[in-house]
């Protein structure tokens, strides 16, 4: 596994467990926004954590954390994940994978292999303008695939979208809600723009609270529930 951070702690991120959290190295995704950019542009790159340091760091835990959510970059581009998720799973976590839902063919194989307790896709954008956000050759087929397989997976799961306003139009984050019709939760996450991949959007403004209190009803009709953070 490339792991290029460990957050040792965390009481916010697996929902009412107590988690740390492994963030792989490496991005097939380039959105200008990303708060993550050490970890997507290899001219950023650190130096790689021992998987061993990691493993001896969560023995160490046991009993004191739930959970291990695994972040990125994108962790599916890896191709021991699902080895490292059940060295994880050995040691009696639960394993929350977050995923921008480009490999819906791995989604599929950790689904049936049932070693993820929790499932978090990054939806970036409305399908037809996914190439645009991302700036990636993704297909958005896959990203299709990705969402109905989550939602059909009887594991717990979200769906989020980073909202920047030069980026998407309410029209389009209602887009998104179209696509994820029926999905259990929708989280709207307010851009902040203290560190992004691309400089140019630091100081990027995302939309005010009135805003997004309208985006939230009218989300009402497609989803089970909004929230925002």
């Amino acid at each position: 596994m490339r792991i290029g951070g460990l957050q040792k702690f965390s009481l916010i991120d697996y929902p009412d467990k107590i988690c740390a959290i492994v963030f792989t190295q490496g991005c097939n995704f380039r959105c200008s926004f990303c708060h993550n950019p050490e970890l997507v542009n290899p001219e950023l790159f650190q130096g790689l954590i021992p998987e061993a340091d990691v493993l001896s760091f969560l023995e160490s835990r046991k009993g004191k954390l739930d959970a291990v959510q695994i972040s990125g970059g994108e962790p599916t581009l890896q191709p021991d994940l699902i080895d490292f998720i059940r060295k994880i799973k050995g040691l009696d976590f639960l394993v929350k994978l977050d995923s921008n839902g480009s490999n819906p063919e791995v989604l599929k194989r950790l689904i049936e292999l049932e070693v993820v307790d929790y499932l978090a896709m990054d939806v970036k954008a409305p399908l037809e303008r996914y190439r645009e956000v991302a700036k990636s050759r993704v297909d958005p087929d896959k990203i299709k695939q990705s969402i109905d397989l989550i939602m059909a997976s009887g594991i717990n799961y979200e769906f989020r979208t980073t909202v920047v306003k030069s980026q998407l139009s309410q029209d389009d984050i209602l887009e998104i809600g179209k696509v994820i019709r029926g999905a259990k939760i929708y989280i709207l996450q307010k851009f902040t723009s203290s560190k992004t991949l691309d400089p140019s959007f630091l100081g990027g403004a995302t939309y005010s609270d009135e805003e997004f209190e309208h985006l939230k009803e009218a989300l009402k009709s497609y989803v089970v529930a909004c929230i925002v953070r």
